[in-house]
């Protein structure tokens, strides 16, 4: 195909790279032309902006900074807007803002052109090597229409939902990540000031229940409501809690994120949840959100956790 690329930075040139190995002839733009020289090199074209992309492809990518800059090259001056066909398909591999991909999907289906927000992940290694998800939200035709171009720059390229779905799964994994380094900084740092030698520490917790399983695997009995009968008792990780919290005080490491987890746990004990499963003050949380309690199928989740191809 002829495919548009926009963006040739950390990520994009491992993404553009692929898709010339692939076969596809490239028409690329950057800030800087000299981010485009390897590619021009085996044959790509170079346009000026992102309106001569648009007029030369048959399918758009971006891979951008920041949504100002998605914003500013869809739908600004010299913009893929100006310069799509219809029935032509854009994909913002970006992370990007949810109200920004709905503003530039909504301008683009009045031109009857597809904007479809597909974020990745795997990091430059992964955009390198091919091996990254790609989370798809948007029209799932033209998902399917473009699934070998994506399978061209990830192995997992997955369609989430409507507009907006790749994004939203792509924050939701990154500020998992983000809080997740927080939590594992401030723990870590209570067990070396408490006095184990940090390989130790470190190689011995990663074996533990919590070590062991896959981040979002854990999320299985969550999504099911099953929190009865308990794998492990509310009661005995408030105690557990309770105790790491006073070594944090007694060796003087700040501890802001177990404090905050303790007053969770203590609010659903003051629920009367105490034999519950430990998992059960996520309940607190779901009701905040004001949303339904989650009921996907226990088997449901088991059976993706089972395939080792997932």
């Amino acid at each position: 195909m002829k495919v548009g690329f926009i963006g040739l930075g950390m990520m994009g040139k491992g993404m553009a790279a692929n898709l010339q190995k692939a076969g596809h002839q490239l028409i690329v733009h950057d800030l800087r032309r000299a981010a485009a020289e390897p590619y021009l090199a085996n044959g790509a074209i170079w346009a000026d902006s992102p309106k001569a992309v648009g007029e030369q492809s048959e399918v758009v990518f971006t891979s951008l900074p920041v949504p100002a800059d998605v914003e500013a090259v869809a739908l600004g001056p010299n913009g893929l807007i100006e310069g799509m066909k219809p029935d032509t398909a854009y994909f913002d591999m970006s992370t990007n803002s949810v109200s920004v991909v709905r503003k530039i999907n909504a301008a683009f289906a009045e031109k009857n052109v597809y904007m479809l927000d597909s974020p990745v992940s795997g990091g430059p290694g992964g955009a390198a090597s091919g091996k990254m998800a790609i989370r798809v939200g948007g029209d799932e035709q033209q998902f399917n229409r473009h699934v070998a171009v994506l399978g061209a720059m990830g192995d997992q390229a997955k369609y989430i939902g409507p507009i907006g779905a790749g994004t939203i799964v792509k924050l939701v994994h990154n500020c998992t990540s983000a809080m997740m380094s927080v939590a594992l900084a401030e723990v870590f740092t209570m067990g070396i000031k408490a006095g184990v030698d940090p390989f130790e520490m470190w190689e011995a917790v990663r074996q533990g229940s919590t070590g062991r399983a896959r981040t979002f695997d854990r999320l299985g009995k969550f999504l099911a409501a099953q929190y009865d009968p308990a794998d492990f008792a509310l009661r005995l990780l408030h105690k557990d809690v309770s105790l790491a919290v006073s070594l944090g005080k007694e060796v003087g490491v700040p501890m802001r994120l177990a404090n905050m987890t303790l007053e969770e746990l203590t609010e659903a004990m003051g629920r009367g949840w105490q034999q519950r499963d430990s998992r059960s003050p996520m309940i607190l949380q779901v009701e905040r959100s004001g949303i339904e309690q989650p009921h996907v199928p226990l088997a449901k989740t088991d059976a993706v956790i089972a395939d080792k191809s997932k």
